[in-house]
């Protein structure tokens, strides 16, 4: 005769109630589609081609101990070489701030070098004009007149008529310098008497003398040889156009050494404007690339 259940002890309840606890359990996870959940079961392999998680990537117990290291390159607008470039290339440096003012600069840049171009142009058309009038009109009588002489020499012949002889008594041992004051040669040596001291000079002193060394001197050196000599006599309208010329190509000259001004300073208010913007962003002097190093640390 089996003993009622009211009759069972607090143990063999609490083992039949278990029992029953772990069959319904054991029903319930059955049924999961798979069979993850029987009993016994081995978990299935991860899928091909799913990437893993951050905490399966990295466990924990694997991060560096001492720390990790990495690249760091400076921002391009504040590095050393953005005033040295606009300071070679106004604008340049701008451009690389990404400042809109890089235009002018650059508009500055160009206008002033087709300035300078077209005045260097103009100096060389004005100083082949005038060439060729000394070469052909004012010298066209003196045998290889084809010589170039300096730029003061083409002044000269802006400013005088005629040069004058060198000697007027050319052969006979004697010099003679020339004597008419209305040519250069003339103007020339009556400084050279005044400055040597002559006592009078319309009256010669004795040809040995100190004084008149000194002043044959002084001629010789600036008085215009007979292989440079001119003369714009019955030529004045190419006289005229000769001097107009000169004008002109000092015109252009001075024009044209103010575009190198201007162009000047134009590269240097870049290369100022550049640094100072630098500067002002907290910039200049970044190097090369750097390698920064960190240490990791983990908060419980």
């Amino acid at each position: 005769m089996s003993p009622r259940p009211d009759a069972l002890g607090p143990s063999g309840a609490a083992r039949q109630l278990t029992a029953v606890a772990t069959s319904l359990a054991v029903l319930m996870l059955g049924t999961i589609p798979g069979g993850a959940g029987r009993v016994g079961a081995q978990p299935s392999p991860k899928p091909v081609g799913v990437a893993k998680s951050a905490s399966e990537a990295a466990p924990r117990d694997t991060l560096p101990r001492w720390g990790v290291s990495r690249l760091v390159n400076p921002r391009p607008d504040s590095a050393w070489w953005v005033p040295l470039a606009s300071a070679t290339l106004p604008g340049y440096g701008q451009r690389v701030l990404r400042q809109d003012r890089f235009l002018g600069y650059a508009a500055i840049e160009l206008a002033t070098i087709l300035g300078y171009a077209n005045q260097s142009v103009n100096v060389r058309r004005e100083r082949q004009r005038y060439l060729a009038l000394a070469r052909d009109v004012a010298r066209a009588f003196v045998p290889g007149n084809d010589l170039l002489g300096s730029w003061a020499y083409y002044e000269d012949m802006e400013k005088h008529l005629e040069s004058g002889v060198f000697d007027r008594t050319p052969g006979t041992g004697v010099f003679s310098p020339e004597v008419d004051t209305s040519t250069y040669n003339g103007k020339l040596w009556l400084r050279a008497r005044l400055l040597s001291n002559w006592p009078n000079p319309g009256v010669e002193p004795p040809y040995d003398s100190p004084e008149h060394q000194a002043a044959r001197q002084y001629y010789s050196r600036l008085a215009v040889h007979p292989e440079f000599r001119w003369s714009w006599r019955n030529a004045q309208l190419e006289w005229d156009v000769y001097r107009q010329a000169i004008r002109r190509k000092n015109d252009a000259s001075r024009e044209a050494r103010q575009y190198l001004a201007a162009l000047a300073l134009n590269h240097l208010i870049s290369a100022v404007d550049a640094f100072v913007s630098v500067r002002l962003r907290g910039g200049l002097g970044a190097g090369p690339a750097r390698i920064e190093f960190a240490v990791p640390a983990r908060v419980p």
